[in-house]
């Protein structure tokens, strides 16, 4: 019993158990005499993490509180969010990804699945979820992390960490959700050639092979987890919407590369476009860098434009995707089928072979939105940002492109080259920008303020699918959240305002979903299903 106890981070109260539990437990003995509360323990583990000289220090000792008590890890966090973030997640976690080998201590309850070995899921999601009631499970296998590529099984701390933020923004108890990576394999060739890498040691499997082992896992999620809400997180360019498409219609599921970013930018620019007072279906929207995320962004906007009254083909006309190799025309070789509906025909322009850099496709468009998603640092260069500026009276431009390193341009060079005139997003949390007697605060285009709510909300309601609709419902109930008449207002919310904007989010999903009749369980109360499927981090 004591190391079970003890050893259990769901379970374990450190020196917050009483004299009457540790008699109970027979643990006495084992624990300094001193009962702390909660309280204590959460102002005593803040106090040793600021002595951390570093991002990755301060991360490795929170992760250590992590391992060995939920509850006061939990309590921690939902009182530094803002602080924490970049620490337990985006951008220092790019860090703990890359090293994750060399780091290993413990597997954070997570489940490791091997695509050799498909028979075997079942009992592998049995024995991590531990006879737990999982209603969230968070999966990846490792090959498109963040901005920085394939990391193989060392993408599974991004499951941890995202899964961590579900429960810090939104309350999802942390007892209730998996981390689980597939390894299909790596063709990172620095993970191959590293005697530490604990993943395959084998390039990446493809085809018939993966699309199967994908057929299983998910067969296996819904007999052993029925209620579950299934997120998929950092899958390659060729497997993401292909997984998403095959399971979106009749299962819930959500890809947040796709969806999730989706949403936070089309929350952003309906920001942006309350404070310029103009409509989204004037805009011309010009996405730079065009693989599974800045499609996945660029559907998503195309989708509201339609809703705002355009038919898809006069839509389509609003959209020009730039990749590596300029603008995406119909007869680029390799489109993807994402990139398809949105290529140009080159009998648009007088001169479609020189529309091979941003700032040849920028000075051809006169775009007025602007999202870099290329993880080109600086493209968004002052020749770009003053094409684009010249020509409309208030540009959006949301570079965000993460880790930091990755960023196409900073808010401060885009606040400068736009002579203060530009609504700004960036991927990264960035300070409040000073220029000419305004203060410009800077919104982050993190999707942490969207998914937590969005999974909160779907679960809460009982919905069978997450569909358009809620998803739209999600980005416009966080970005009617800006204040239009603040010189120099964000065009989104702080993300030091998370548990609040994730109620927000979960309440306008969650109606939606019952409004659609997608609820699977009778609910009188939106609200009152909200609040019963929230957890709070104390004893």
């Amino acid at each position: 019993m004591t190391n079970s106890i003890l050893n259990d981070p769901f379970k374990n109260k450190g020196t917050g158990f009483t004299q009457a539990e540790r008699q109970q437990l027979g643990i006495i003995g084992t624990l300094p005499p001193k009962v702390q509360t909660l309280d204590e323990q959460a102002t005593q583990v803040y106090q040793q993490y600021q002595t951390k000289p570093s991002a990755l220090e301060k991360r490795v000792f929170l992760m250590s509180i992590f391992n060995e008590n939920r509850v006061l890890f939990f309590k921690v966090f939902s009182q530094h969010v803002a602080e924490f973030m970049p620490i337990v997640y985006d951008p220092t976690i790019a860090t703990t990804v890359e090293n994750y080998s060399q780091l290993f201590i413990q597997p954070q309850n997570a489940a490791f699945l091997s695509i050799e070995d498909p028979d075997s899921i079942e009992e592998s999601l049995k024995n991590a979820a531990e006879g737990r009631d999982i209603k969230l499970l968070c999966v990846t296998d490792g090959e498109g992390i963040l901005g920085i590529g394939d990391w193989g099984t060392q993408g599974v701390d991004i499951t941890v960490g995202k899964l961590m933020v579900y429960t810090a923004a939104a309350g999802i108890d942390p007892s209730q959700v998996l981390p689980v990576v597939i390894d299909a394999g790596t063709n990172n060739e620095s993970l191959l050639e590293n005697p530490l890498y604990l993943g395959l040691k084998q390039h990446r499997v493809r085809g018939e092979q993966y699309d199967s082992y994908i057929d299983k896992f998910v067969a296996a999620v819904e007999k052993l987890f029925p209620d579950v809400y299934l997120h998929f997180e950092d899958f390659g360019r060729s497997n993401a919407a292909k997984i998403l498409n095959r399971y979106k219609d009749h299962q819930l599921v959500f890809n947040d590369d796709i969806q999730g970013t989706g949403i936070i930018v089309l929350a952003g620019i309906i920001g942006a476009l309350n404070i310029s007072k103009q409509k989204i279906i004037d805009q011309k929207y010009l996405c730079f860098g065009a693989g599974t995320a800045g499609a996945g962004i660029t559907m998503r906007i195309f989708n509201e434009m339609v809703a705002a009254g355009l038919s898809p083909d006069e839509a389509k006309k609003h959209f020009y995707l730039v990749d590596k190799q300029g603008l995406l025309f119909t007869d680029t070789p390799d489109l993807t089928p994402e990139q398809k509906p949105f290529a140009r025909s080159r009998d648009e322009f007088e001169n479609p072979d020189e529309l091979t850099d941003l700032l040849a496709v920028v000075k051809a468009i006169h775009p007025t939105i602007m999202v870099g998603t290329s993880t080109q640092p600086g493209t968004f260069t002052e020749a770009v940002i003053k094409e684009m500026a010249a020509h409309t009276e208030r540009p959006i431009i949301f570079p965000i492109s993460n880790p930091t390193k990755l960023m196409e341009a900073t808010a401060a060079d885009l606040i400068k080259w736009t002579d203060g005139k530009g609504l700004i997003a960036t991927g990264v949390p960035s300070a409040a920008v000073d220029y000419k007697g305004v203060t410009y605060e800077i919104g982050q285009a993190n999707n942490a303020l969207i998914y937590p709510g969005l999974g909160l909300g779907a679960i809460a309601s009982s919905a069978a699918v997450l569909n358009d609709q809620m998803i739209s419902s999600a980005a416009h109930s966080l970005g009617g959240i800006v204040d239009p008449n603040q010189p120099g207002a964000a065009v989104l919310p702080p993300v030091s305002k998370l548990n609040q904007f994730s109620d927000t989010v979960a309440k306008a999903v969650a109606q939606s979903a019952v409004d659609q009749k997608l609820n699977q369980k009778p609910i009188d109360s939106v609200s009152d299903a909200i609040h019963n499927a929230q957890w709070e981090p104390k004893y």
